[in-house]
């Protein structure tokens, strides 16, 4: 397929193939999703740089193509595939394959020309691949703590022994995240600041200062916005409809979520607002929600202005 400096580029993506569609040609290409396939798929691409190039998060089989574009320095985006199906029902595109995924990726990416996200430092990607190997582990702790419950004596005899060797796991990549997050000062000055907040421990510092890196250069709405706790209105004519939030970042809200939560215990701004809420009649669900954005736009101040925690 030729590619040229006026394309902009979708790929779909398959555990085994990439299927390439560019601008509005018809014809799509596909290349093996293996390293030799994203090498030569890359190396078409940078031979013209197209304007912009879009893929979906694809449950990991993405990464090492995304990867890869990122270090030819190409205009990769990486987009959210609710997205991309909304879009593709607003223009009345209901088949699915994957040759017409990449077309409409490619129409999304001429359309909507998402954001080209910057390049992560070695550092960054090794931090997020902890942590996300992380929050594994803590799933699967939860899972086998669930099934205590119903199993036999023999069987509770073999759960615990998963779960000490899963909490050992636990606690050594915990040392890990920690070990690598001091190696670079800007995080380890964040982490120490988002730390001193009554709520918020070591994991959950780490977590926003790595996977929210504009953390105090944004406003309290856009910032809000971005991790999906912006309510947003949902009013048509005469009819006033709930407030809701979603979209967002759900891994860095269910952070959150467990911040906030401890944060009405322990936390004197968080706990109060907490409490004058339900007093005036929140359900716990929406008051709980309003602390983790109260407690989002603590930190992102924080952030900007380079300082820990202060009971104002």
């Amino acid at each position: 397929m030729h590619f040229n400096s006026e394309a902009y580029v979708g790929i779909d993506i398959g555990r085994d193939w990439l299927e390439v569609a560019c601008g509005q040609q018809r014809q799509t290409a596909s290349y093996a999703n293996t390293a030799k396939g994203i090498a030569q798929l890359v190396s078409d691409l940078s031979i013209q740089a197209p304007k912009r190039i879009v893929l979906e998060a694809s449950g990991g089989f993405e990464q090492a193509l995304f990867d890869q574009l990122q270090a030819a320095g190409l205009p990769a985006a990486l987009v959210n595939p609710t997205r991309v199906r909304r879009f593709a029902a607003a223009i009345g595109q209901l088949a699915k394959t994957d040759r017409i995924d990449a077309q409409v990726l490619a129409h999304f990416a001429r359309t909507v020309r998402p954001r080209v996200q910057e390049t992560k430092t070695e550092l960054e990607k090794r931090l997020k691949r902890r942590l996300g190997r992380r929050r594994q582990l803590v799933e699967m702790i939860t899972a086998e703590k669930n099934r205590l419950n119903t199993a036999d004596a023999e069987g509770r005899n073999d759960i615990r022994r998963h779960l000490a060797w899963l909490q050992q796991e636990l606690s050594e990549l915990d040392d890990q995240i920690d070990e690598l997050a001091q190696t670079n000062p800007v995080y380890q000055q964040r982490i120490e600041h988002f730390d001193s907040t009554p709520g918020v421990g070591r994991v959950t510092a780490t977590t926003l200062t790595v996977d929210v890196p504009e953390l105090g250069s944004l406003n309290r709405q856009k910032i809000a916005a971005l991790v999906g706790l912006a309510p947003f209105n949902r009013d048509s004519g005469k009819h006033r409809g709930k407030r809701r939030t979603f979209g967002g970042r759900n891994h860095v809200r269910s952070t959150l979520y467990m911040a906030a939560l401890s944060a009405t215990r322990c936390n004197p701004v968080i706990r109060n607002f907490y409490q004058r809420l339900l007093a005036n009649g929140k359900e716990k669900k929406v008051a709980l929600t309003a602390c983790m954005r109260k407690l989002l736009v603590i930190l992102n101040a924080m952030a900007r202005e380079q300082k820990g925690w202060q009971n104002a």
